[in-house]
């Protein structure tokens, strides 16, 4: 059921399409993916952030998740540490976050690439709408993490992101330039989401279910995606910098964060 709410497309982008034939081909994603973050949560590498040209400023989906992840980990006793752009860091600095510059890959249980570019075929990085992202990305640690063994788990919604190259021909079949923008850097586990940050939120909620309690008690999606956005962060559809992600109101994120809570809470029970 959570796979499924994650996966409303709200911002009807062709993920729904993408979804149905994912969970054919993997049903038990979610779970996976929570299993592989419960065992490998001791210190965890989180890389976000998506520049959005022209202005090639990060986007405001994407952080929200990281966050949520962030203090999964702290509460189960692990250490989570984020690999992203100097405005996200600032934008995410009232958050009580660790960061990195240089990570030393090795190092980690776990790399989680939430909402951030994935190389495509020709080796460039694009947009939802095929536009040219021409800023330093950080798919790099998730390459240098397969080489080494270190476990992987990718989340996005369109595509162009790390992680993506998992299912890089239903990409190129439902997502409008899919052939151009899709990213061929795959990871061990892929969360499939209309928006990343639910796909984060889903994460943390099936690892709930599969512990057996709840592991973010409190979360005002509103305030945080507020404050992200007064500190500069921008939508990713309508490139303003307005309290929104991926052009969807705040109602809605919040519809789906109650959802997930209630789901938890019902499963919990």
């Amino acid at each position: 059921m959570i796979a499924h709410v994650i996966n409303t497309d709200v911002g009807n982008r062709g993920v729904l399409r993408m979804y149905l034939d994912y969970r054919r081909e993997n049903p038990n994603f979610l779970h996976n993916s929570a299993r592989m973050f419960l065992d490998n949560y001791e210190r965890v590498l989180l890389i976000t952030g998506f520049p959005i040209p022209p202005m090639m400023r990060a986007e405001t989906d994407g952080p929200p998740g990281t966050i949520a992840i962030a203090k999964a980990v702290e509460t189960l006793g692990g250490r989570a540490e984020i690999l992203t752009y100097p405005e996200v860091k600032e934008a995410l600095e009232p958050f009580r976050l660790s960061f990195t510059d240089e990570p030393e890959i090795g190092n980690y249980s776990l790399i989680m690439a939430v909402e951030t570019p994935g190389r495509a075929r020709d080796g460039k990085y694009y947009s939802m709408s095929g536009l040219e992202i021409t800023r330093e990305t950080f798919d790099w640690a998730v390459l240098k993490a397969k080489e080494l063994g270190v476990p992987t788990i990718g989340i996005g919604d369109g595509g162009n992101e790390a992680g993506m190259g998992k299912i890089i021909d239903m990409v190129s079949k439902h997502v409008p330039h899919g052939e151009r923008i899709a990213s061929v850097v795959e990871t061990d586990e892929l969360i499939l989401s209309a928006v990343s940050n639910w796909g984060a939120y889903g994460l943390v909620a099936q690892a709930s279910i599969e512990l057996g309690r709840k592991l973010l008690p409190d979360w005002d999606e509103r305030t945080i995606v507020r404050i992200i956005s007064k500190l500069g962060l921008i939508d990713g559809v309508s490139k303003a910098q307005t309290p929104t992600v991926d052009g969807i109101s705040l109602d809605v994120h919040e519809g789906i964060v109650e959802l997930l809570n209630a789901l938890v809470y019902e499963a919990l029970r």
